[in-house]
């Protein structure tokens, strides 16, 4: 039997009991569940965005052009991770709390935050071929056990991502159907891939197999992408190169916020 989804609706779920915020959880809550990912709008401070581009985007030029760094996702498309130095690194874009309880009500009320970096695609990259992330099973024996989600991908542009800067693009629904008939669903056209474009503040939650693919940046502007990925806590790999938390600016954090992360921590 084959799943059929409808990826052109939109649900919309309102209870009268609920305060605006709540009912906006819970319909994130459900657009993840349902379509795999769910946006949320002008959610972070631009100011915050701002000051980290700023104190990123030198490092990050030499970095991109130093030989030795290669493409590391394919063809002019590099990952690097993300520093935790003030103002690089916000406490909101790990803490926000309205995010926090959308992750917790996918999940449950133990994740962790377990990567921070940044996806980089540079004028030439092109279109990648449609994929999950983290693709290894956690059942080997079983790979296409349905299971509930176990990790979540929270990201936002630190430039605006338009159109033209290589937005990413999902197949709605297809984290909810075997891997197989996902991909004949989405190559026969019968799920259409979505791009999604953010203005700076745009926070996109999405579960990262619902398939997905990089499109090109066909601008002169890298387009920095940058993501904090939450797991439950049971769950750990090591499949992305991290930072270290520096001493100082992990004993800034409160009891709540350090049992959140799980980074090691410098001297």
């Amino acid at each position: 039997m084959r799943c059929r989804i409808s990826p052109d609706r939109e649900p919309r779920y309102t209870n009268p009991s609920m305060g605006d915020d709540e009912t906006t959880i819970q319909d994130k809550i459900r657009e993840i569940q349902h379509h795999g990912y769910c946006v949320l709008r002008a959610h972070f401070a631009a100011g915050a965005i701002a000051a980290c581009r700023d104190a990123l985007w030198p490092g990050l030029l030499t970095h991109l052009r130093t030989p030795e760094h290669k493409p590391n996702r394919g063809p002019h498309r590099h990952y690097i991770p993300m520093p935790f130095e003030p103002p690089c690194f916000a406490p909101d874009f790990f803490f926000d709390a309205q995010a926090l309880d959308i992750i917790r009500g996918v999940m449950d009320d133990r994740i962790v935050a377990d990567q921070w970096g940044c996806d980089v695609p540079l004028r030439g990259s092109g279109y990648q071929v449609v994929h999950v992330d983290y693709q290894r099973p956690l059942f080997a024996e079983v790979p296409d056990l349905s299971l509930p989600p176990y990790m979540l991908v929270v990201s936002f542009g630190l430039e605006q991502v338009t159109p033209d800067r290589g937005p990413i693009e999902i197949a709605p629904g297809t984290h909810r159907i075997r891997r197989n008939e996902a991909l004949r669903a989405v190559e026969s056209g019968e799920i259409q891939l979505r791009p999604v474009t953010l203005d700076i503040g745009d926070v996109l939650i999405r579960h990262p197999w619902a398939l997905h693919r990089g499109t090109p940046n066909i601008t002169d502007t890298p387009r920095a992408l940058a993501t904090v990925r939450y797991v439950r806590r049971w769950y750990a790999d090591d499949s992305r190169e991290v930072n270290t938390i520096p001493r100082v600016v992990w004993e800034s954090f409160t009891p709540e916020q350090k049992n959140l992360m799980r980074f090691p921590v410098g001297d």
